[in-house]
């Protein structure tokens, strides 16, 4: 019984074929696919062809690729969405970049209806070439019209689960990780389960007790706001501290210091000085002490229980009188 169905390579087809194959040869870049009806019957393909008998519609490839089982097969596929169709599909025709018809093939008729005529579907076109190279072909098509189709989902994603396209997570990248239940690894790689989360909590939970903070460790403690507490194991809340700060920046009032009263004083160096609201400073002490001692060199000793006696008045009037007494 003869072959019904075949592709047959053209002779133009075939003089490509084969300069490819030559030295510093140019590949053949095999682009597009055209369908036709045949002129209302079942042709015969040709290597003398050029084009099509009745060409219907044509359209850049879908995919075209190496058979995995036969290395010297060239598989080129063509995709017709639903909105297209009208017309009865016999021949096939498979062209180059330049235009040239490299291989035809008829097909079992089938029509290709339209949408608009009710019923719509898209349709796959496939034809095989036989090479003596394939590296004669250049296996490339245009991904901006591919359209895909189931076949060429799955071999996406088998091609991808045998890729190495897989990267790892890490603490600056997000990927793939491995899970673990150990509670003594010190790995960055890996991903905790909620198995080594328990154990760990639950490690953690019943270890831990919690203990209130005294004065002599520390520990949990409850605030309070009060300001009359002699407490010992509450802490004071900022209203609390605020409240005595006012109160006491409030009551607080500096004063002079007198002969009868604590207070602020100012300091004086002056050896002349009957006040009694300034402070003498060592320099003022050492002045009377130096003179004091000076005269002393020439005079009886003064009695002392009369300078002593007038220790209670202020520290200048004493030098003051202490000076006068030494000029007499």
């Amino acid at each position: 019984m003869s072959t019904k169905f075949k592709t047959v390579i053209t002779t133009a087809g075939a003089a490509k074929l084969a300069a490819a194959t030559a030295p510093g040869g140019r590949k053949v870049n095999i682009t597009t696919m055209a369908v036709g009806d045949g002129g209302g019957k079942l042709p015969v393909p040709d290597a003398g062809q050029t084009g099509l008998i009745h060409e219907v519609w044509r359209h850049t490839l879908n995919k075209i690729s190496q058979d995995k089982r036969n290395s010297n097969y060239i598989i080129a596929e063509l995709v017709i969405p639903p909105e297209v169709g009208g017309f009865w599909m016999r021949e096939l025709g498979l062209y180059d970049d330049a235009g040239t018809l490299i291989a035809v093939a008829n097909m079992a008729e089938s029509y290709k209806p339209a949408l608009a005529e009710g019923s719509g579907r898209s349709q796959t076109c496939r034809m095989v070439i036989i090479v003596s190279s394939v590296t004669s072909v250049a296996l490339t098509i245009d991904t901006t019209t591919v359209m895909a189709t189931q076949d060429y989902v799955d071999d996406k994603i088998a091609e991808h689960e045998q890729s190495r396209r897989h990267p790892d997570a890490s603490l600056t990248a997000k990927g793939f990780t491995q899970l673990s239940s150990a509670t003594n690894s010190t790995s960055e790689t890996l991903a905790a389960t909620p198995k080594a989360v328990k154990a760990a909590y639950d490690l953690a939970n019943g270890k831990y007790t919690a203990q209130d903070a005294t004065t002599a460790r520390k520990g949990l403690v409850q605030l309070s706001s009060a300001t009359n507490s002699t407490s010992e194991t509450l802490a004071a809340t900022p209203k609390a501290v605020k409240a005595a700060y006012d109160l006491a920046n409030g009551k607080y009032t500096a004063q002079d210091a007198t002969t009868a009263r604590k207070g602020l004083v100012q300091l004086s160096s002056a050896t002349n000085s009957d006040s009694e609201t300034l402070a003498a400073t060592p320099k003022a002490v050492k002045t009377a002490y130096d003179l004091a001692n000076g005269n002393t060199l020439h005079r009886m000793p003064l009695q002392r229980e009369k300078v002593l006696s007038s220790s209670v008045a202020p520290p200048t009037v004493i030098l003051k009188r202490w000076l006068q007494h030494q000029k007499r």
